[in-house]
């Protein structure tokens, strides 16, 4: 049986994936904190505006382990960038509540995004 959170996670991966936003279920008020982000993103529309920003330069996505523990779950996935060339191990924590993401947080090494020559 799926687990419906882990789904509800697994949909932000596949919609960067995909280039396809419209499909993750974002709670209005969803939290998201990330390595290079100094303020928190809040609101749904706020994020899904930061996600499009990515999208251009990703080439694929691809998820290797999810679990959860109620409305806690962790996705190990890899994103693999265009500019610059870079395959980024991330481990994402995701709080899901009524089948929408309301909190996102990325872990990840940013240095491939931030400084291409290491």
């Amino acid at each position: 049986m799926e687990n419906a959170n882990i789904a509800a996670a697994e949909s932000y991966v596949l919609g960067l994936k995909n280039k396809d936003l419209s499909r993750i279920p974002l709670a209005e008020e969803v939290v998201f904190k990330g390595p290079l982000n100094a303020d928190e993103i809040r609101g749904a529309a706020a994020l899904r505006e930061f996600l499009a920003g990515i999208l251009p330069i990703v080439k694929d996505a691809r998820i290797h382990r999810s679990f959860a523990e109620g409305e806690h779950v962790c996705v190990l996935w890899e994103l693999e960038t265009t500019q610059p060339a870079a395959v980024i191990p991330i481990c994402e924590y995701f709080r899901v509540v009524d089948g929408k993401l309301k909190e996102v947080r990325p872990y990840y090494d940013p240095r491939p995004i931030t400084d291409p020559a290491q």
